[in-house]
């Protein structure tokens, strides 16, 4: 997209023409097309000018595509099913290494038998009640709990109780994994 996307794009959501920008920043007109068509490259000093004729940050002009605010919709969430019992795993999103799911296990079903993988995992309890264990640590989790763990050690979950439970993951994965 680049900076000068980012700037016309500030500057339009705020309805303000070039030349109100212009009157701000001192810059002349023309110059500030080049910028907003990407055919010129503003100095830092400039692009501060910019920013604070915009009232935004300056880290927000400088912001790739992949960096910026990325909303899901919940009916245009990427929907999948893991393991031998299907559990539905809702990707909620992302942001560089780290991944959020939310996961439903219907009574009685459980993960694969002690799995690992990749990254490091925070587990929020929404709904029902989980028995979790790694290695010689086991709990029974209810909503509202939470617990950490590293995913390389071999670890399990089990739905215990007799309604669905629902579980909201966090992933941070080390650059080049993917859950």
């Amino acid at each position: 997209m680049g900076i000068g996307c980012n700037i016309r794009a500030a500057r339009k959501r705020k309805n303000l023409s070039i030349q109100q920008i212009c009157e701000r920043t001192g810059l002349s007109q023309g110059f500030m097309s080049q910028v907003e068509n990407n055919k010129t490259s503003p100095s830092i000093a400039t692009l501060d000018s910019i920013a604070n004729a915009l009232n935004v940050p300056l880290a927000f002009l400088l912001l790739k595509d992949e960096e910026r605010m990325q909303v899901i919709r919940k009916d245009e969430r990427r929907k999948t099913l893991y393991g031998k019992n299907k559990l539905q795993v809702d990707h909620l999103g992302g942001q560089g290494n780290v991944k959020m799911m939310l996961v439903e296990m219907p009574p009685g079903s459980s993960t694969e038998e002690e799995h690992a993988h990749a990254g490091d995992e925070i587990h929020f309890i929404l709904e029902g009640t989980v028995y979790v264990e790694q290695g010689e640590d086991t709990a029974t989790l209810e909503a509202g709990d939470s617990f950490s763990w590293r995913a390389a050690i071999p670890h399990y979950v089990k739905n215990v109780g007799e309604n669905n439970a629902r579980i909201l993951i966090s992933v941070f994965l080390e650059a080049n994994n993917d859950v």
